[in-house]
C-alpha cells in the first residue's frame, strides 16, 4: 500500500462536560492506530474507575506549578482560573515526542486549552466542538455517568452556556445525537485533515516522479 509521508497534527477537542468528548476521543483511539492520546495533568481528585496516568496525571497543586513555571506546558488553566477550582496542563514533553514518531495527537481539554494550542501552533492545530443535541439530554448525560452529586450537576449545567457560547471558534462542530455517528463524523473530520496538501510535504516529490 503506498504511504506518502505527511505532517502530524494536533485535534484539539472541545465540549460543554458531559457532551461526550470522552468517549469519542476514547473511541478514536481504538479505530485510528496513527492516534495518540495527550493525557492532562490536573490537581483534582481522582473519580470512581480513573486510572492515574491512563485518565489524568493527578498531581498536588504544588507539582503542577512548578511544572508550569519550567515552561513544561503546552496549555494550562489555574486552579483560580477554573469553575471548579482545578488546575489543568497539556505536558509538552509527551507531545512533542508523538509528533517527532509521526502521531497525529488528540487532545480532550476545554475552549481555553484550545485557544492556546491554536495562538501556539496555528498551522498544526485542528479543533473540534462537541455539542449535545438537547439541554435535557446534556444533563440527563451528566445525572446518568453518576461521577458528580447533584450540585455538581448544577454548577456543570451553569456552565454549559458560557462554554457553548465560543463554538464559533473552532474549526469543525459535531451535535452528539448518535454516538457511531459522532465517530464517523470526527473520524472524516481527522482523515480530510490528513489528505491536506500542506499536511503532506512530500506531494511534490511524488507528483514530479508521476510526471517524469
Amino acid at each position: 500500500m503506498l504511504s506518502i509521508r505527511r505532517k502530524p497534527m494536533m485535534i484539539a477537542f472541545a465540549a460543554p462536560s458531559g457532551a461526550g468528548k470522552t468517549s469519542i476521543t476514547r473511541r478514536l483511539l481504538t479505530m485510528d492506530p496513527a492516534l495518540r492520546l495527550s493525557v492532562s495533568w490536573t490537581t483534582r481528585k481522582m473519580r470512581p474507575g480513573e486510572i492515574d496516568g491512563q485518565d489524568y496525571v493527578f498531581v498536588t497543586q504544588e507539582a503542577f506549578d512548578k511544572r508550569a513555571a519550567e515552561g513544561g506546558f503546552l496549555e494550562y488553566a489555574h486552579a483560580n482560573d477554573h469553575a471548579f477550582g482545578n488546575s489543568y496542563g497539556t505536558p509538552r514533553d509527551y507531545v512533542d515526542d508523538a509528533l517527532a514518531e509521526g502521531h497525529d495527537v488528540l487532545f480532550d481539554i476545554e475552549w481555553q486549552g484550545v485557544r492556546q494550542l491554536k495562538a501556539a501552533a496555528p498551522g498544526d492545530t485542528v479543533s473540534v466542538f462537541i455539542l449535545p443535541p438537547t439541554r435535557a439530554q446534556l444533563e440527563e448525560r451528566l445525572n446518568r455517568r453518576g461521577q458528580d452529586d447533584s450540585a455538581s450537576v448544577a454548577r456543570r449545567m451553569a456552565k454549559a452556556n458560557s462554554e457553548i457560547s465560543h463554538w464559533n471558534e473552532f474549526d469543525y462542530v459535531v451535535v452528539n445525537d448518535f454516538l457511531e455517528r459522532a465517530l464517523q463524523e470526527t473520524h472524516s473530520v481527522i482523515i480530510a485533515e490528513r489528505l491536506k496538501r500542506e499536511r503532506q510535504p512530500a506531494l511534490e516529490t511524488f507528483v514530479k516522479g508521476l510526471m517524469a
